[in-house]
């Protein structure tokens, strides 16, 4: 990891903490070792620099798998990066490359390493909180590991000198660790969304955002776009008893 080492120290960190003035709650609750997943809103672009630069530890992110194939000069410069700081690709489309990019995060997980993922699966499209993913309980209960909730604030991009993009003060907060050992190599829906919602409660406390109980994706570009979602609005994820499984996923 001396390549991710190098670019955090020499770059990111420097321009996260004194360019951008960011602050970090709760350091503390991240383990010193051992595999765990930080679950985290997703804000802005800057958020997968803003979240890795501010942990003590270092983070591998699930990137979508088109990254690492990029044909332009831009896109072959970020798929260098992103192979040379070891991130893992994720397929999202379901099936056995689905299977395979969670079988490489779990060795990532088993290896003792931090691995932090969004679980609404894209950027807000209005800055509220969106429904999240099962993978993020997929890989916690078939590692057995600890889901640290995050709250990112303020990682919005504005414009800064000389019409840079810019971040100012944006805030890391990281909850009290959600472990669920009792479920834990549970493939059943039922487990995943339990403990999916959990998660996303504990995020929602953190931000304080708004929760619509839609994919964030139907919102940016399916059948939800441009329409009224005030039907779809919660107070909070819904976290109910979980029974005992009827089937596998």
């Amino acid at each position: 990891m001396l390549a991710y080492q190098f670019f955090k120290y020499s770059i990111f960190l420097p321009l996260v903490r004194f360019g951008f003035r960011a602050r970090v709650e709760g350091l503390d609750r991240v383990p010193h070792g051992g595999g765990a997943i930080l679950a985290s809103n997703h804000r802005a672009t800057m958020d997968s620099i803003v979240l890795p630069a501010m942990m003590p530890r270092v983070v591998t992110f699930p990137a979508k798998a088109e990254l690492f194939h990029g044909k332009s000069v831009g896109g072959k410069i970020v798929a260098w990066f992103l192979r040379t700081i070891k991130m893992v690709p994720m397929e999202r489309g379901g099936g056995r490359a689905s299977a395979e990019s969670l079988r490489a995060i779990s060795d990532v997980l088993a290896q003792g390493n931090l691995v932090a993922i969004y679980p609404e699966g894209t950027r807000s499209p209005d800055g509220r909180l969106y429904r999240g993913h099962t993978g993020v309980a997929r890989m916690a209960l078939l590692n057995d590991v600890p889901i640290l909730p995050v709250g990112l604030v303020g990682t919005e991009t504005v414009r800064g000198p000389l019409g840079i993009p810019w971040v100012r003060r944006p805030q890391v907060i990281v909850g009290e660790p959600l472990y669920f050992p009792e479920l834990a190599h549970r493939t059943d829906i039922k487990a995943h969304r339990h403990v999916t919602n959990h998660v996303m409660a504990a995020i929602q406390e953190l931000t304080g955002q708004p929760y619509v109980d839609v994919y964030g994706v139907r919102v940016k570009h399916g059948d939800l776009r441009g329409k009224d979602l005030s039907r779809h609005e919660l107070r909070t994820p819904p976290v109910e008893p979980l029974d005992t499984p009827d089937g596998a996923e």
